[in-house]
């Protein structure tokens, strides 16, 4: 399979090294010796983690320790000396053996050309649709996927889809019959299959906005005769306001934020702002500063994330509009490994 290949040029889907770019600039003279002691600090942790994983025993217990063991390095040695590890890791023979993890491997390869495509999250979600990637993996490869899936970043994925359904579901019943919804980068729109708005057809549109073709053909076909639409868009088409599809009541971005840099997310909050009817919501999320799983996410699956604090998420949203025309507010998913922000536009 030839994967796409997306320029990064404002449209295109974020790439990892743009990240990495942003977060970590490059000073190598300096933080050599610091690398040269992480690195042999990380084949001590390699060397036991790989003695539990060929021990046939407590397997998910040897992923949580490496996992646990890497976001601690990384924390430790801070995001300079990271940038440089990150990579040897990858390249460790050590990746072989991880990457018998379907969800690891999917994330590694991007076989659709960039990080946290819709099929990766499908993989958190045990969606039927990636049951042949399952049954190809090895014995030890289910093993370790029964750990990575259930580590705190994918368990706050999950608990984010039922966010965004109850956040759809108390639209509905607050705006009613005329309720319209817009997703951006939407993926496969999974939360729409936990939607009771929509199975009961109290929605007027659900639009589901994504630039990844594959992915507006599976909402397409999934969704044909609902009210959902799916539309091929971009980021660059809202900020530059091309595409003209209406008012909302309810819009939410649930995984973009990760990979856009300030200035681009509080222009796109404006944006979103804008194109709310009064008394609609923008709600956007993001991985915060305190997930736990962020070692092996850089290293092994090789994505790359721009985490953010409270005071991040305050900041993109007191620099979108004035307190006398929205509400605003930050909060947490239960596990702190994701956090929300939610604008109000007043009536």
């Amino acid at each position: 399979m030839t994967k796409p290949v997306f320029s990064l040029d404002g449209r295109s889907l974020i790439t990892p090294q743009s990240v990495s770019d942003h977060l970590f600039p490059r000073n190598g003279a300096q933080i050599a010796d610091l690398v040269q002691t992480a690195a042999a600090e990380f084949a001590i942790i390699i060397n036991v983690a790989t003695q539990r994983l060929s021990s046939n025993q407590n397997r998910a217990d040897a992923v949580k320790w490496l996992i646990t063991q890497l976001h601690e390095v990384r924390l430790k040695y801070g995001p300079a000396v990271w940038q440089e590890l990150a990579p040897m890791i990858r390249s460790h023979s050590s990746a072989e053996i991880l990457q018998q993890c379907p969800f690891t491997k999917w994330s590694f390869d991007k076989p659709r050309g960039y990080s946290g495509d819709a099929t990766l999250i499908d993989f958190i979600y045990r969606h039927p649709a990636i049951s042949e990637e399952l049954a190809k993996t090895t014995p030890l490869g289910r093993d370790i996927f029964e750990y990575t899936i259930n580590a705190p970043g994918p368990v706050a994925v999950r608990e984010r889809r039922n966010i965004l359904a109850d956040f759809v579901d108390d639209t509905a019943t607050r705006v009613g019959p005329d309720t319209e919804i817009l997703a951006i980068a939407a993926g496969h729109l999974r939360e729409a299959e936990m939607s009771k708005a929509l199975l009961e057809h109290r929605l007027k549109r659900w639009v589901a906005l994504d630039q990844d073709p594959i992915s507006i053909g599976t909402i397409a076909t999934q969704y044909r005769k609902t009210c959902v639409e799916p539309i091929d868009g971009s980021v660059r088409g809202l900020l530059a306001k091309r595409q003209q599809i209406g008012q909302f009541d309810l819009i939410y971005a649930a995984g973009l934020y990760d990979y856009l840099s300030e200035k681009v997310a509080i222009r796109l909050t404006q944006v979103c702002i804008e194109m709310l009817k009064p008394g609609g919501t923008f709600l956007f999320a993001n991985f915060s500063d305190e997930m736990a799983d962020d070692g092996y996410m850089e290293s092994y699956m090789n994505w790359e994330l721009l985490q953010r604090s409270e005071a991040d998420m305050w900041r993109i949203a007191n620099s979108t509009a004035r307190a006398d025309t929205v509400d605003a507010s930050v909060w947490y998913g239960h596990n702190r490994n994701i956090i929300y922000t939610t604008i109000e536009k007043k009536s």
